[in-house]
């Protein structure tokens, strides 16, 4: 059989395959390597795995959506620099399983909303977004004071992202319900969004 483009273009079978080897060949040229390069397996300075209560506030922000509206990856132009900082370097995110970087811009960029404004303000933000930013068209979360942060699995979780490689201590772990008693998902989503990108914020 004499294989050339006609005979692959007149068997589906054929080129199937070979379009199948050929993705295949390409991605693992592309993504195996970045198991092995430490800026993408070694956190930069300063980046710390989340504390129980900031977790939890991930969680939430998974669960709403926030990640449909709002990037946490700045890209390396100026345009994005200039309004944003720094941009975005895998080292931030080596303990986000997964992390939430995309490419949606309904809302502001949030990968270096930490400590540009106070808890306050994000609070009353997210009661309702219009009290601070009248042209938003987010919408309020109102109910996330109300709901106490989720303690019951914190544990759980926590051990499960040590077993893909988060440095958690065994007191970390253990200290994690009392970190959350008393608190509620608006605490903990503000915890979270106050400690985006704090390790890059003064990068240039």
């Amino acid at each position: 059989m004499k294989f050339n483009q006609e005979m692959l273009e007149r068997n589906i079978g054929w080129m199937i395959v070979l379009i199948v080897v050929t993705i295949s060949v390409g991605g693992l040229v592309e993504i195996v390597p970045l198991y092995f390069q430490k800026s993408t397996t070694q956190p930069v300075a300063g980046v710390k795995p989340y504390t129980a209560l900031q977790l939890t506030g991930r969680d939430v922000y998974v669960r709403e959506g926030c990640y449909n509206c709002h990037s946490q990856m700045i890209r390396p132009f100026r345009a994005e620099t200039e309004r944003y900082g720094h941009y975005s370097v895998a080292g931030e995110f080596v303990y986000d399983h997964p992390f939430q970087w995309g490419s949606k811009r309904t809302g502001p960029d949030l990968a270096r909303v930490g400590g540009r404004y106070s808890d306050d303000w994000h609070r009353v933000h997210l009661n309702n977004p219009r009290d601070v930013v009248p042209e938003s068209n987010m919408p309020g979360y109102p109910w996330l004071a109300r709901a106490p942060a989720n303690a019951a699995d914190i544990q759980a979780k926590m051990k499960a992202l040590r077993t893909v490689g988060v440095p958690y201590t065994d007191a970390e772990i253990a200290a994690a319900p009392q970190e959350l008693a008393g608190k509620n998902e608006q605490d903990a989503l503000v915890a979270y969004l106050q400690n985006m990108g704090l390790a890059m914020k003064n990068v240039r």
